[in-house]
């Protein structure tokens, strides 16, 4: 079951704390779009299938990944294609982005998602913490 594009945005505007809905848009346009180089086959196609449209285009059209990024690598590409960003503000909207892709796909889909990735994603895919927060 897919959401609307507003829908999804906003739970990524509300969990990461964004001051506009275009804040957020770019931090999920980047990491979907990072993300979508990693997955392959039914489990992208799946994970597409939760998402709004144009956000399921990005994941099922991704850049191609010349190998699997760490966790770390992850979130420093994220805060490369961020303009003003650092690791810790890439780290925080990745975990807006992804924990809300999470609770969209369900813990099925996740665990699926989560076999095609490096170890360590699943630390990812949880909400951002204050710690971190800019």
């Amino acid at each position: 079951m897919t959401t609307t594009t507003g829908t999804f945005i906003h739970h990524i505007q509300e969990r990461g704390e964004y001051a506009t809905p275009q804040e957020a848009d770019r931090a999920a346009r980047v990491v979907l779009t990072l993300l979508g180089a990693h997955l392959v086959g039914d489990v992208r196609t799946r994970l597409a299938a939760h998402l709004p449209n144009d956000l399921a285009d990005i994941l099922l059209n991704p850049l191609q990944a010349t190998e699997p990024l760490s966790p770390d690598r992850f979130v420093r590409a994220t805060a490369a294609w961020i303009e003003g960003a650092t690791e810790q503000t890439a780290l925080w909207d990745i975990g807006a982005v992804l924990s809300t892709t999470a609770d969209t796909a369900g813990d099925d889909l996740m665990h699926d998602v989560l076999l095609q990735l490096p170890p360590g994603y699943d630390n990812l895919f949880g909400p951002p913490h204050h710690p971190t927060h800019p």
